[in-house]
């Protein structure tokens, strides 16, 4: 049952996705008042009484359409359709610089799965092609819903091809996964941020970038960092980059709002720092390991290829 003082018909008024249907619902308010007024009457009352069912009828059909578009938003808005992946290698040189690429690889499959969109924002490679850190777009339809419990420090354990004695390694590589929010209710002052500008690398020939079009942004007061290369305008790159930024200072003020009001963290799967490790990729054993969920999985080629469904799925069960 739809309580009618928590209906503000106003409130919908001004917002664009429910407008038109708010616009309905005042016709058909209107409609019905004008109806009522015929059912004063007493030769008019039986006349108007199935018209009066009907407007009621149709008064709560366009109200619950009216609600159901409110809930999406809401849920739209505690878990965006767009998000930042960053990957970062961590403790182990180049085989942990490798193992991050390999990350990015199977992440991109997934998403290709998925149907989802996956850009390049910026990229540091290593002389073996590994990365030292990247960062990536993803857009669709439930992306942070899915990701956000991939966050933490991912290790693997095999035997790197420079490995010429057979020796099993671990080495670890960072994963970050951060909502691009639509509402955003801090405030940024101009003068804390600082922008630095950089040449980006190309193909060579024709397709080097010969102009300063990276971006660079710092927030004095946090010390957060966005670089931002994907456009070969110094403009785009820098309102990409201030879009990244403003996201990820709202999720941490978000966090601290949040541990600030709970004793005891609602989701028990993790902290969501990078620091804290949550998955090992052990290649010889041919399993991965999700140490939140203290569950394995094996076929790992076939993991690393993109097939993530059973792993993120754990965390809705």
């Amino acid at each position: 049952m739809i309580i009618e003082e928590e209906f503000n018909i106003s409130e919908y008024l001004e917002n664009q996705r429910t407008h038109y249907l708010a616009e309905e619902y005042k016709r058909l308010e209107k409609t019905e008042k004008e109806t009522k007024e015929l059912a004063k009457d007493e030769e008019m009352a039986l006349l108007v009484e199935d018209d009066l069912k009907s407007l009621n009828e149709q008064k709560e059909e366009v109200k619950k359409q009216i609600l159901e578009i409110v809930k999406k938003e809401k849920e739209e808005e505690k878990f965006p359709n767009e998000l930042v992946l960053e990957i970062r290698a961590g403790a182990g040189g180049d085989e942990a610089s490798l193992f991050a690429f390999q990350l990015a690889e199977m992440y991109n499959r997934f998403v290709d799965i998925q149907g989802w969109s996956w850009k390049k924002l910026s990229e540091s490679k290593n002389e073996l092609g590994g990365y030292k850190e990247a960062s990536f777009e993803i857009k669709g339809l439930d992306c942070y819903k899915k990701l956000r419990f991939e966050t933490g420090a991912h290790r693997v354990q095999r035997i790197p091809t420079t490995e010429k004695q057979g020796r099993i390694h671990t080495s670890t590589a960072t994963v970050a996964v951060m909502p691009i929010r639509k509402k955003i209710t801090i405030k940024v002052a101009p003068s804390e941020i600082e922008m630095e500008t950089f040449r980006c690398g190309g193909a060579g020939g024709q397709s080097v970038n010969k102009t300063d079009s990276g971006v660079r942004l710092i927030h004095k007061l946090t010390g957060e960092t966005v670089r931002c290369t994907e456009e070969r305008s110094q403009l785009k790159n820098r309102a990409k980059a201030m879009v990244l930024m403003l996201s990820r200072l709202q999720q941490a003020h978000d966090e601290k709002e949040e541990s600030q009001h709970a004793d005891i963290r609602k989701n028990q799967v993790g902290t969501g720092d990078r620091s804290e490790k949550i998955r090992t990729y052990n290649f010889p054993q041919d399993r991965v390991t999700d140490h939140r969920l203290k569950k394995n999985w094996h076929n790992i080629e076939s993991i690393m290829m993109g097939n993530l469904d059973d792993i993120i799925s754990s965390f809705e069960e």
